[in-house]
């Protein structure tokens, strides 16, 4: 087999396979002027024991792409698991042996100007890439409460990973940056603890989980399914979901951000406030431990979470 380097990456778009390189949309596409598209991240881990990469929890992804397509009023030529063995594909046939990150895209892809919803041509593409780290996890970051509150559900649903909500994560981020910090936490309307800028939030108390619930503008995040999960049946610890406030965040033993990207970042201080020790505490260092190796495939309980992607007897996909 040819090395990764030496193959190139390919990925669905608008109906086709085709190299990364030659996918292009115009300039006066919907989705660029006006934000009209939505997307996934989802992560796929090579197991250099197994010599297997695997897709990690691609159907659940999939099947909030199709809730996402659903708010924007997007029609997906594709079912869920269709996705997710043309995923696989693209992954094989680009040759990637090494982590990976899939991002899939629908949007509105007419060139007219006008800002609707209804009545536009709906397109979608999937790209995969090798990935590594999207924030550094190996030690606690410095956060600040931002000043940018997160959009409400009335105004732009969190629950959509919508493309034109992005820019609301970035102010944050930006802001945080600007200011020292590593990374942002964000309120919501009512001034209660939502999420990061693009990571749910998990803080922990007297050995107690809390996470915020659905209806704090909060992104319905696998990863933070993923966490509950593990909390509860693997450490052993309880899980909460309800509102939290602010100071709270100040008085805590341990907090963290999650998500596909972030996976498990732990918190040392929130506005200069120094969390448990201000470095990775034991929850967050054992929930990285028993992440990872749910991820890889190594826990077999786990394993319909994970789906095999280098196999010789899968059939390609039809395009």
């Amino acid at each position: 087999m040819e090395k990764e380097q030496d193959l190139p990456l390919l990925c669905y778009f608008e109906g086709n396979v085709i190299p990364l390189a030659d996918a292009k949309i115009g300039i006066l596409t919907h989705a660029f002027s006006y934000g009209t598209g939505f997307f996934e991240g989802i992560r796929a881990y090579y197991n250099e024991d197994h010599k297997q990469l695997y897709m990690f929890r691609a159907l659940e992804h999939y099947e909030r792409f199709e809730q996402s397509a659903r708010i924007l009023m997007i029609s997906l030529k594709k079912s869920a698991q269709e996705m997710v063995d043309l995923t696989g594909e693209l992954l094989r046939r680009s040759g990637i042996q090494s982590d990976a990150y899939i991002r899939p895209m629908g949007y509105k892809a007419d060139e007219v100007i006008g800002v609707r919803l209804h009545d536009l041509r709906d397109e979608m593409y999937i790209t995969v890439q090798p990935f590594g780290n999207y924030i550094d996890i190996d030690r606690a970051l410095n956060v600040g409460v931002s000043s940018w509150k997160r959009t409400d559900d009335n105004m732009i649903p969190a629950r959509g990973k919508i493309t034109g909500a992005y820019v609301n994560s970035a102010f944050a981020k930006s802001e945080a940056i600007l200011n020292g910090f590593d990374e942002a936490i964000m309120l919501d309307s009512e001034g209660h603890v939502s999420e990061g800028s693009a990571e749910n939030l998990f803080m922990f108390r007297n050995g107690v989980a809390y996470t915020p619930p659905v209806t704090s503008n909060i992104l319905e995040g696998i990863t933070r399914l993923t966490l509950m999960t593990l909390l509860r049946e693997d450490l052993g610890i309880p899980v909460y979901e309800r509102v939290i406030d602010r100071t709270e965040l100040y008085v805590c033993d341990e907090l963290l951000l999650c998500g596909t990207g972030a996976q498990i970042a732990p918190v040392g201080s929130v506005d200069h406030r120094q969390i448990g020790n201000g470095g990775v505490g034991p929850i967050a260092r054992a929930l990285q431990s028993r992440y990872f190796d749910v991820v890889k495939g190594n826990v077999p309980k786990y394993s319909h979470w994970c789906t095999p992607v280098l196999s010789e007897t899968r059939q390609p996909v039809t395009i």
